[in-house]
């Protein structure tokens, strides 16, 4: 059972009378009937209906929000260094550009997938209309596990799998990004493969790229930078002091390790951290700088061996009781199945789609508040769009400005979910749906259908 203190304090963000979970019956099925694993295009089209429904949505737009402008699958055939061919599928897909350019990373692993593709392209469209960036939604991938590759096989296929979506791809059609195993290198070369196609140097073309050709200050940690803007301006709302709060987080890339550093340095105690083989959990906290020195010399965090810390797998970290937990490593991380075990006050996700909505309504049921990864992540995509602006320009901005101007945004976009969430007593990510939604909608309306 909740505690009334808790209860009351969540009540804030979620102003609905809270229920038992034993007496939810998810969208109608019983707990036997539900699947265990959800396919994110499937929980992207979901979401969409839920809001939907809350605002009323006129049908055609629904229809149209629930579908993507284009997918482009394309066979990627590179030689190895011992001679023989091997072929890889590449994905890259737009989901909007009714308000822009389509915005998203390129991820490289082993699990892609077109519908995983999709999902993660529709999540775009709605985290840079919900900061009213000019920028639509997209995203890429190669289903491929990079580290069996050389780092000659890696470029070969970052630069045949760039040349294959070459003409869906540019400044003024879709800006590409890093994702999951794809970094600034990988964002160089695919930067020098478009410009050499096109007989001049375009750095306007991704972003994400190392400094030295056109990248931005800042991009690397936006992420969890922006994770914490958000994070703090929700704890001043709910007068927590932050500093003082226990801290779970599942994954330690980019964005985990960064939103770590960032909360162990303002005096928060991180009890837990994992990456993709488990990870480390100690109930007096971890010592995070050493942990991401660690990881820095391409270690796992199993190996690492301290009398203190204990082993843990990634599906227990999610459930250890904690304060404020963060997903940041994949989608339907947080499901019907672990729902129930999730103890903490506040689910901050650092991943795209961690949470599927049969586990939202269970965590909305306990008075957990879910700060939704399409405002919650949104720094990355924020200063990806600074990095754009910086490129078409020609100049570039000093860090303080990058973090005040992202600081600006995702507080403004923080302040407007919240105060719709409380108007219309809806969840944090209903209001944030909302927003997006209606803002793509009456651009389509605005637009009309052609011809």
């Amino acid at each position: 059972m909740l505690e009334n203190k808790k209860k009351d304090q969540m009540n804030i963000i979620y102003p609905k009378t809270l229920i038992s979970t034993d007496e939810i019956e998810v969208y109608g099925k019983k707990e036997e009937d539900l699947f265990h694993e959800t396919n994110p295009f499937e929980m992207a089209k979901k979401q969409i209906d839920i809001v939907a429904k809350e605002m009323g949505l006129n049908d055609n737009i629904k229809k149209y929000l629930k579908r993507v402008e284009r997918s482009l699958i394309v066979s990627i055939p590179i030689k190895m260094d011992d001679g023989h061919l091997e072929i890889f599928e590449g994905y890259r897909v737009h989901h909007s550009t009714i308000r822009g350019p389509g915005k998203g990373g390129i991820r490289f692993s082993p699990d892609v997938n077109l519908d995983e593709v999709k999902a993660l392209a529709t999540w775009m469209t709605w985290k840079c209309t919900l900061l009213n960036l000019p920028l639509g939604g997209a995203k890429g991938g190669v289903c491929v596990d990079p580290k069996k590759l050389s780092k000659g096989e890696l470029e070969r296929m970052t630069r045949r799998y760039t040349a294959e979506i070459i003409n869906i791809i540019g400044p003024d059609i879709d800006i590409p990004a890093p994702d999951v195993n794809t970094d600034p290198q990988i964002m160089a070369w695919i930067m020098d493969t478009y410009s050499m196609n096109k007989g001049r140097a375009i750095p306007g073309v991704v972003t994400g790229k190392p400094i030295e050709i056109g990248g931005s200050v800042g991009r690397e940690s936006a992420t969890g930078m922006g994770l914490y803007y958000v994070l703090e301006a929700l704890c001043n709302k709910l007068n927590i002091d932050l500093g003082d709060q226990n801290v779970v987080i599942q994954g330690f890339g980019n964005v985990g390790g960064n939103i770590a550093k960032i909360l162990y340095e303002n005096g928060c105690k991180i009890i837990a951290v994992s990456d993709i083989y488990g990870g480390l959990y100690a109930k007096g906290g971890l010592n995070i700088s050493k942990l991401l020195e660690w990881r820095d010399k391409k270690n796992y965090l199993k190996d690492f061996k301290d009398e203190h810390y204990k082993f843990i797998n990634n599906e227990d970290i999610l459930t250890i009781k904690c304060d404020i937990l963060i997903p940041a490593a994949i989608e339907n991380q947080i499901t019907y199945s672990n729902a129930k075990e999730i103890d903490c006050k506040i689910v901050l996700e650092g991943a795209n789609g961690p949470t599927t909505p049969e586990a939202d309504e269970i965590l909305e049921s306990n008075g957990i508040i879910v700060v939704p990864d399409i405002l919650a992540n949104a720094g990355g995509v924020c200063v990806s769009y600074f990095e754009y602006i910086q490129d078409i320009h020609s100049y570039f901005w000093k860090l303080e400005r990058i973090n005040q101007e992202l600081k600006n945004i995702l507080v403004n976009a923080f302040e407007d979910v919240y105060n719709l969430s409380r108007k219309k007593k809806v969840s944090l990510r209903i209001a944030s749906y909302m927003i997006a939604i209606s803002r793509l909608a009456k651009a389509i309306e605005l637009r009309g259908i052609f011809p």
